[in-house]
């Protein structure tokens, strides 16, 4: 049974919080993240920058519901998130997809569907409208019977997002969205993810090119294992933070 639908991209003006607060995450005796805490909202998109292994994205999977929490709480509309939310979308490095796999781009974005219908349910005429309406919105409908391995890597990530915008989902966690893209894809990537904020989506995302990273997101959570500092992007992406931060 699928829950009420929330409206966060029109009518909420960017309100709904995501607050984190004491988050650790343990792999065995290995600290992976510790004492995490930070709040946003709609409308923002966050950078999570750090160097190799300082937990960008044991932070994405910990949100999405992946990876356990060792300790501490996510809060999402004034809600404590037990393991997982069928409003957060998770879309993981390209690296870790598995290209081959036999699915078309309409099969892929379908599956944005189940967290509401169950994996074998009937669609029913609201389920195509969404499945229809992210293809429309991400430019895809042209390619929504190709193969997923057929697409360039900036269709692949577009997929991927659309998958995403079917699922209703208002936070969208995104993990290194940026690599492997020519620059063509990474500048129609980024006037997406803008477009999909300014529509009222938290945008949460891995990124490992600081030049462009404060134009790109509007926050930015420093990483080193532990928290460095968080807040608006132009202004924590400072040389004294940069360099604690891969010290």
């Amino acid at each position: 049974m699928s829950e009420p639908h929330h409206d966060c991209c029109e009518h909420h003006d960017h309100h709904h919080e995501l607050v984190i607060e004491n988050l650790c995450v343990h792999y065995r005796n290995i600290v992976a993240l510790d004492k995490i805490n930070f709040a946003t909202s709609c409308g923002n998109r966050v950078a999570l920058i750090g160097a190799n292994g300082a937990g960008k994205s044991t932070l994405i999977k910990a949100i999405a519901g992946l990876v356990p929490r060792s300790s501490g709480s996510i809060m999402w509309r004034r809600t404590t998130v037990k393991k997982w939310s069928r409003e957060f979308a998770y879309l993981p490095q390209r690296e870790e997809v598995d290209w081959s796999f036999p699915i078309t781009v309409r099969g892929l974005v379908e599956m944005g569907r189940y967290p509401q219908t169950g994996m074998f349910a009937r669609f029913s005429k609201s389920d195509h409208d969404a499945v229809d309406a992210a293809l429309e919105t991400l430019d895809l409908v042209d390619l929504q019977n190709r193969q997923i391995r057929e697409l360039s890597g900036g269709q692949q990530q577009r997929s991927f997002l659309a998958r995403a915008i079917a699922q209703e989902a208002h936070v969208l966690l995104l993990d290194e969205p940026f690599t492997g893209l020519d620059r063509r894809a990474s500048t129609q990537l980024a006037e997406l993810l803008e477009r999909l904020a300014q529509e009222g989506r938290l945008v949460i995302a891995s990124h490992h090119d600081l030049n462009s990273a404060p134009s790109l997101f509007d926050e930015a959570l420093l990483l080193a294992t532990h928290q460095i500092a968080f807040g608006p992007a132009k202004e924590i992406l400072s040389e004294t933070n940069l360099n604690t931060t891969f010290a």
